[in-house]
């Protein structure tokens, strides 16, 4: 049960920082899946565990992590066209 819940924080986050960055219409579901638990990680690894925390995850770090990943990757798939 764990698991699962850490998927579904994981595509909030992932879905809040597609709409933060304007980008969260061209990411399908697993993308939302992995830019949120990615992000979560960089962002707690940059920024620190503070802030409410849900299934493990601070929120507002891993918002801040999964903006700057969703950014990079954009920046980086973008150069490629």
């Amino acid at each position: 049960m764990g698991l699962i819940w850490s998927l579904i924080v994981g595509a909030v986050i992932g879905i809040i920082a597609g709409a933060l960055t304007g980008k969260g219409s061209s990411m399908g579901w697993i993308a939302n899946i992995v830019a949120g638990l990615v992000g979560s990680a960089l962002g707690q690894a940059l920024l620190g565990s503070w802030g409410p925390s849900l299934a493990g995850m601070a929120i507002i770090p891993s918002i801040i992590g999964a903006v700057i990943l969703v950014l990079i990757v954009s920046f980086f798939l973008g150069r490629s066209k």
